[in-house]
């Protein structure tokens, strides 16, 4: 895809002003032209374009000057130089005061075209750099793993979204169920070519005033640190994917201008008067049930409707054991190979038995920890029952008394089944039928209790 920007052009003949300018504005770039340097780094400095083509000769001062004064300011604009001086210390002295690149006149207009292409694309890729440095770290698997029904199921529905390349895709699931490996796998299955750029913000991590900054990028000056102007996210996600986890913790005031982003298709900076056109597939993901939210007020409602169109609910472990087996021997295989432990190379049938009996309330997130603490502490072939933790055997520390307040299993056992039942009965009872609160009265999510109430077919009320 190519890159668009903002582009200004600076030549005191007006004749290749307006043909380069309308050569750019066909390719879909913003264009301002002028052909005399009066207020010029006034307009860089407000209007912020991405790339300035400037003449070498120009009434009243020359370019190089002009070019010195842009660095010595610090703006961000890459120059061209334009001139009809082909000697290459002209160049050379150019690319030594800051320029991006030069073009000698006569030149073609697809040599505009490249040069400014190259130019845009180049600054994409360093930012995204920049970016992926400081948030990317530790990058996690994009395979999905299983062979339960349900995952098959997700998977399906998953390459219908990519094929049909819809615009936003709402992931919910307990932590640790996956819901980043879906997001890449929607982008994976976009970007076949691996061009297009995959971005994550979480949420959650930063205060509202920042996380704005870091969406939708500011203006210089836009407030007190704000030295330099600074592209948001969602611009340098332009043309791929931007990831948002805990979209269920993002302020509501922010929510409206995220909904904007997504039903207009352009944003605007903090400090900024300019509409930005951005062609982003925004990937939303949550392990709260947000509709609870939507009723307390501290989710908006439109904003519910337009992720929820396309929505995945990716159910924990405990709904899938059918994929405790290939996920468990996957992180086999990665932590044998990292800590150099060949001879580990697979599981008891009797060990993968308790693994899918566990409930995994951490869910994969848990089951890879623990792997991870076999391999390391472990040095056998195969990991033995023995070898499990107390709480996946079921047993608690030896002389260990039971928690206050810890429910203690009668002499002659229970139906845990009957157990569960009447504790969702107590909660519904307790809260008038009002399910969010039940569901925060028994520690577990929305989904959950919704799933468990189907299960044992009872109506709240």
């Amino acid at each position: 895809m190519k890159r668009k920007g903002k582009v200004f052009i600076l030549d005191d003949d007006d004749l290749i002003t307006s043909m380069v300018a309308r050569a750019l504005e066909k390719e879909g770039h913003r264009v301002k032209a002028a052909v005399t340097p009066e207020g010029l780094l006034e307009t860089l400095e407000a209007w912020s374009p991405d790339v300035l083509l400037m003449d070498i000769h120009l009434p009243g001062i020359d370019g190089l000057s002009l070019l010195k004064e842009i660095s010595r300011r610090g703006l961000s604009v890459r120059v061209v130089m334009l001139t009809a001086d082909d000697r290459a210390g002209t160049a050379v002295q150019a690319m030594k005061l800051g320029a991006a690149d030069y073009i000698t006149k006569p030149f073609h207009m697809d040599e505009v075209r490249i040069v400014v292409r190259n130019i845009l694309e180049r600054e994409r890729m360093r930012a995204e750099l920049g970016y992926f440095r400081r948030m990317c770290a530790g990058e996690a698997s994009v395979e999905i793993l299983g062979e339960s029904a349900a995952l098959r199921a997700l998977t399906a529905e998953l390459e219908q979204l990519a094929a049909a390349r819809v615009n936003t895709v709402l992931i919910t699931g307990e932590s640790g169920t996956g819901k980043e490996v879906f997001a890449k796998n929607f982008h994976r299955l976009l970007d076949r070519e691996g061009s297009m750029p995959f971005i994550r913000v979480n949420c959650a991590a930063l205060p509202e005033n920042l996380l704005e900054s870091e969406l939708f990028g500011h203006e210089r000056g836009a407030f007190t640190d704000a030295k330099t102007e600074k592209k948001g996210l969602f611009e340098l996600a332009d043309g791929g994917c931007l990831l948002l986890d805990e979209i269920g913790e993002m302020h509501p005031a922010l929510q409206g201008k995220l909904l904007r982003v997504l039903e207009e298709r352009e944003m605007r900076r903090v400090g900024g008067e300019e509409d930005i056109p951005v062609d982003v597939r925004v990937i939303a993901t949550t392990n709260r049930d947000l509709q609870p939210a939507v009723e307390e007020g501290t989710f908006r409602l439109d904003l519910f409707y337009r992720l929820n169109a396309f929505h995945l609910r990716i159910p924990p472990l405990r709904e899938r054991p059918e994929d405790v087996p290939p996920l468990a021997r996957h992180f086999l295989a990665r932590f044998s190979a990292r800590y150099n432990k060949p001879r580990i190379r697979d599981f008891a049938p009797e060990a993968l038995r308790l693994l899918q009996a566990y409930a995994w309330p951490g869910n994969i997130r848990e089951l890879k920890n623990v792997v991870e603490r076999l391999v390391v502490l472990k040095d056998t072939e195969s990991i033995q029952p023995e070898h499990l933790p107390r709480e996946i055997l079921g047993e608690a520390a030896p002389g260990a008394a039971s928690p206050p307040g810890a429910f203690v299993l009668p002499p002659d056992g229970i139906r845990l089944e009957d157990l569960e039942r009447d504790l969702l009965e107590q909660a519904l009872r307790r809260t008038g039928g009002n399910r969010a609160q039940a569901a925060r009265l028994l520690g577990i999510g929305y989904d959950s209790l919704r799933y468990r109430l189907k299960k044992f077919g009872i109506t709240p009320g």
